[in-house]
């Protein structure tokens, strides 16, 4: 007779193979244009952000385990909603992912770039939940000045306790030694944040990540909210 894994208690990271399971339950929840469209939501928040160029799409397929998840525009910019993504399995929510629209892109009308990014401000300032950031960021360029700005926006919350990570993809394209001199010189300027390498190519990080990301929704008891887990906020929709 087989037994179902029990599952880690909170804070304690569990496996690969079952961080993979979580992240794999990711399901579509909601869009929006405006910041008071999105649902309010009582379990913990991790927003991806980043250039328009720089993965993000393809971080959380190779995440999530699935192809279409996030969309992935042909026209890098020009996708312009906040798209949330809940966790969890057996009809709870116990996370959410928030794909915030990427930046940057020269495409994309001056006008449009300003709103953005007041939209993005006021969202990693002022969301509720917010529990972590991950920053997307091409080693091969490095933080250019609009992420800079954006971790001049978070270093308030940052230094309050929230989670950050600067994640740096595409790194099949660098060599180790390229490799370690990025990780070097982004972790000087993250500013107290974690720094990690990925590669959705050749499945680097993948596992690491997968794993962080679980134990930032499941903090130890002592710093989790009251409820652990909210009923599946899908089918509320």
């Amino acid at each position: 007779m087989s037994t179902t894994p029990q599952a880690p208690a909170p804070g304690t990271p569990p496996d690969a193979k079952a961080a993979l399971g979580w992240m794999h339950t990711a399901r579509f929840l909601t869009t929006a244009a405006q910041l008071h469209q999105l649902p309010a939501i009582t379990v913990p928040e991790i927003a991806f952000v980043g250039r328009s160029n720089a993965g993000k799409s393809t971080c959380i397929n190779t995440l999530t385990q699935q192809r279409q998840l996030a969309f992935a525009s042909k026209k890098p910019g020009r996708t312009q909603h906040i798209n949330l993504f809940a966790l969890g399995k057996q009809g709870v929510t116990d996370a959410v992912l928030a794909d915030l629209p990427g930046y940057g892109y020269a495409a994309v009308s001056r006008s449009d770039k300003q709103r953005w990014q007041q939209v993005m401000a006021n969202y990693l300032v002022s969301r509720q939940g917010l529990s972590g950031i991950v920053l997307l960021c091409d080693p091969r360029l490095g933080l250019t000045e609009l992420d800079e700005a954006l971790l001049e926006v978070v270093r308030p919350r940052v230094e309050q306790g929230l989670k950050f990570l600067v994640l740096l993809t595409k790194a099949d394209k660098l060599t180790r030694a390229e490799q370690a001199k990025a990780l070097s010189i982004v972790r000087l300027q993250a500013g107290g944040g974690e720094v990690r390498m990925f590669s959705a190519l050749k499945k680097q990080g993948v596992e690491d990540v997968a794993q962080l990301l679980w134990q930032w929704a499941h903090p130890p008891l002592a710093d989790a909210p009251d409820a652990d887990a909210a009923p599946d906020l899908q089918q509320k929709q």
